[in-house]
């Protein structure tokens, strides 16, 4: 038996379910990547978010799911596209930069980080992230208070190194591995 203390938070036995703060609490366990999710075009806008997921290799589909107060909750399906810029373990910056919400909104928000236009749907990639990924919107699915959006990825690409990871609501940098070629 381990050492290490034990949460355990029994309910009811009703299963209407937990509370958004108690599953809020268990997910904090879970270590997940950081991404910006950002949008081109007419529609330019931008966001940090975790909530991101490989789908099928395929086709070749990935989700994300973005709370709808969000400003980039209306302009994906506006865009019809998004672009996925995976965070290295060096841009706990530019994540909460994004996560800000008193950054400027629009093209604006991308004047404080180097980027590039993806080539296919024109929406900012961040430079020096660990991937990077472009999507053609594939359809949008009711999360309750998030929307989940099905992408078929168009075009990707990744470096190496590190990766910054949310863990215990706070952001971590993963250490370094080798890769197979």
């Amino acid at each position: 038996m381990s050492d290490r203390p034990v949460h355990l938070v029994s309910g009811d036995g009703e299963p209407r379910g937990v509370s958004g703060d108690l599953l809020r609490d268990v997910m904090s366990q879970f270590a997940s990547g950081i991404t910006v999710l950002t949008t081109g075009g007419e529609q330019v806008a931008g966001m940090t978010a975790n909530a991101f997921s490989s789908v099928s290799l395929d086709p070749p589909l990935v989700l994300c799911c973005v709370v709808r107060t969000a400003r980039l909750h209306d302009t994906i399906p506006l865009a019809g596209h998004f672009g996925v810029s995976i965070l290295g373990a060096e841009q706990e910056g530019v994540a909460r930069y994004f996560a800000n919400k008193k950054r400027p909104s629009g093209a604006a928000q991308f004047d404080e980080v180097d980027w590039f236009a993806g080539r296919h749907t024109g929406a900012p990639l961040l430079a020096g992230s660990l991937a990077w990924l472009e999507c053609e919107l594939a359809g949008a699915f009711d999360g309750g208070d998030h929307s989940i959006y099905l992408g078929r990825v168009l075009d990707a690409g990744w470096s190496s190194g590190p990766a910054l990871l949310f863990f215990g609501s706070g952001f971590h940098r993963s250490f370094p591995s080798a890769r197979s070629a």
